[in-house]
């Protein structure tokens, strides 16, 4: 589906939508005019919105070819999916281990119109589609055992979606719920938006989105992300700018931080 169709029931092309920017930066047609206004207007202020965008994206790749290929999970819970792209999590987990299954979770409606195209598998591996709040843990752990063997390890990914549960509280409860279910040696990897790099710029284009964008965000310190793996062994090199997470070429930081934690 292409933003020149017509939108799928319950989209609602009058109010940005995250989901739908982040396609646009990284270059996707699954936007309408409404998401490329705001997207622009961010990109004028910020042109580097677009690296980071794609930085994030390249984070994920290698954060789940490590679990699959080196840490040898072959479960995932990837909540707040998004816009299906290029090598998607199931395309790189089953890369590397055909045998994995992957369960997508997201409330986006655009989301859900393309599930289609996430629920291709290996014949080895599956995955499933479950549309829900990152708010509502208990459902997404039911309907993920319907997938997953939660007796075994599994590796729960978090990118770049808890920055819209803005009461730290809150948004730390509700991964240790994900975790608490989950079994040791289970692994959580994530990141959150920051304003380490681009300071009061940052924040500004959080204004801006706040002001416009379907759901309200926040920024969190490096040491605010650290809090999202109390109690888990947080691998090397650490809570860090996704480009320095185990890069294969160097790159300069960008305003999103994140690491990979497992739980003993």
């Amino acid at each position: 589906m292409s933003s020149d169709q017509a939108p799928a029931p319950g989209v609602d092309t009058t109010v940005p939508q995250v989901a739908r920017i982040w396609n646009y930066w990284l270059g996707g047609k699954d936007n309408f005019p409404v998401d490329r206004e705001i997207g622009d207007r961010i990109l004028r202020m910020l042109p580097d919105v677009a690296r980071l965008a794609r930085a994030s994206r390249l984070y994920l790749n290698r954060v789940v070819w490590f679990l699959a290929a080196e840490a040898g999970v072959r479960q995932f819970i990837d909540i707040g999916t998004g816009l299906p792209t290029v090598d998607n999590t199931h395309e790189v987990a089953q890369r590397a281990a055909p045998e994995s299954r992957i369960i997508y979770v997201d409330n986006d409606p655009m989301v859900l119109a393309h599930a289609k195209a996430l629920l291709t598998s290996t014949p080895e591996g599956r995955t499933a589609y479950v549309h829900a709040d990152l708010r509502d843990p208990d459902r997404i752990l039911e309907a993920a055992a319907e997938t997953l063997d939660l007796g075994e390890p599994a590796a729960l990914t978090l990118m770049g979606v808890l920055e819209f549960v803005t009461d730290d509280d809150e948004a730390y409860a509700i991964v240790r719920r994900l975790m608490d279910a989950l079994a040791p040696g289970s692994y959580l990897a994530m990141y959150d938006g920051t304003n380490v790099v681009h300071g009061a710029t940052s924040d500004r284009i959080v204004e801006v989105w706040n002001e416009s964008g379907d759901a309200p965000l926040v920024l969190r310190t490096p040491e605010r992300i650290a809090g999202f793996f109390d109690g888990l062994e947080i691998l090397s090199p650490g809570i860090v700018p996704v480009t320095r997470w185990r890069p294969e070429h160097p790159a300069e930081d960008v305003d999103a931080y994140g690491g990979v934690g497992r739980k003993l």
